[in-house]
């Protein structure tokens, strides 16, 4: 397909392009963290440092190349880390270990010829403060999503989106410890194999998957099963995070037989929109706002696999009220044969809970 066909197809076409080469290689700085992690003792497991070297290393590079690749574009980025905690006395070593990383990343992506400073990181971090909101355009990042799971071995994702006018028109969900092929036993899919998904999707233009270190791209979509009892469902890997009393009796209700799939992160959202299981809940213990960028991403490439993201009173969720996402408690994501009764389901347990 020509340049120009390809545009027309799809107009985000070089957004899109900049938003994979950006997660792509903070995702490569964020394996070789936690590659780190995973080799050192017990005693360092417990220490944050890590962590908040790819989280800040992860933001700047997205940065960076957004804006290298979009020259044109005026920035405005929602992203979770500001660079006030390493403005502070004592946290030289750790700016000075994430300059360093970011620096090498760059140098064996092989894309850019250049090396930044600590200034240059530090406004680089500072680049993610926009408020977003309903006018113009806002790239929303998480960084690192699922930092607990990124410190056990376990999944985690960078997740990037395009706001257009309060609306989520691009989503890309890199998944660094995902297995490629779907891991539902029931696909005929199994964990072995090549590990690195990298899920994308643009509005109107359907959801895709290729290999974090590039692929051909394949189709995805959601799975068609339309009985609860067929179907298993993705919740939260840390306890905290979600009402796993509640989720086990809408589970119930809906009849739901398969145990619950525990993964961290919006690599849940990958893993429906390609079928490896039919519904995800998040249940949130009350009074816990949602951040605008623990959804957007997963939200779109759910809804272009052809499923539906909805709260628990069935209404789309909003993007355009700033860094927080302004709804009634509770997400679904699921296909839409299942969503009326998995809703049905949710606000019964939800009023018995109260």
């Amino acid at each position: 397909m020509s340049q120009l066909s390809e545009v027309a197809a799809n107009p985000y076409a070089a957004e899109l392009a900049a938003a994979k080469k950006a997660v792509a290689l903070a995702a490569r700085l964020c394996q070789r963290v936690q590659q780190g992690i995973l080799q050192s003792d017990v005693q360092s497991k417990a220490d944050r440092t890590p962590v908040t070297v790819a989280d800040y290393g992860s933001q700047v590079l997205v940065s960076l190349v957004l804006k290298k690749e979009l020259p044109s574009h005026s920035f405005s980025m929602v992203a979770e880390e500001d660079s006030k905690d390493l403005r502070k006395d004592g946290a030289q070593e750790v700016l000075e270990h994430i300059t360093s990383l970011v620096n090498e990343t760059i140098a064996n992506g092989g894309s850019y010829n250049m090396s930044l400073s600590k200034e240059d990181v530090l406004a680089a971090i500072d680049g993610g403060k926009s408020e977003g909101g309903p006018s113009g355009q806002h790239w929303i990042l998480d960084p690192i999503d699922g930092t607990k799971g990124f410190i056990r071995g376990d999944q985690y994702a960078v997740a990037l989106g395009l706001l257009d006018e309060g609306k989520v028109v691009l989503g890309v969900l890199g998944c660094p410890n995902l297995p490629l092929k779907s891991t539902n036993k029931h696909n005929g899919g199994s964990s072995r194999g090549q590990v690195g998904s990298l899920f994308f999707a643009t509005i109107g233009c359907g959801a895709e998957v290729e290999a974090l270190e590039g692929s051909e791209p394949q189709k995805i979509s959601v799975c068609s099963i339309n009985n609860p009892v067929d179907a298993s469902f993705f919740e939260s890997f840390e306890a905290s995070h979600s009402k796993r009393d509640l989720t086990s009796s809408i589970a119930e209700k809906l009849g739901v037989q398969a145990p619950p799939v525990r993964m961290d992160s919006q690599a849940k959202y990958g893993a429906l929109a390609r079928g490896d299981g039919a519904i995800f809940l998040r249940i949130p213990h009350k009074g816990y706002i949602e951040t605008v960028w623990d959804h957007a991403v997963g939200s779109i490439v759910v809804t272009e696999a052809g499923g539906m993201v909805k709260d628990a009173s069935g209404n789309d969720l909003d993007f355009s009220k700033g860094r927080y996402l302004n709804r009634d408690r509770g997400i679904i994501a699921t296909n839409k044969y299942l969503m009326p009764v998995v809703l049905k389901a949710v606000q019964e347990a939800m009023k018995e809970e109260q």
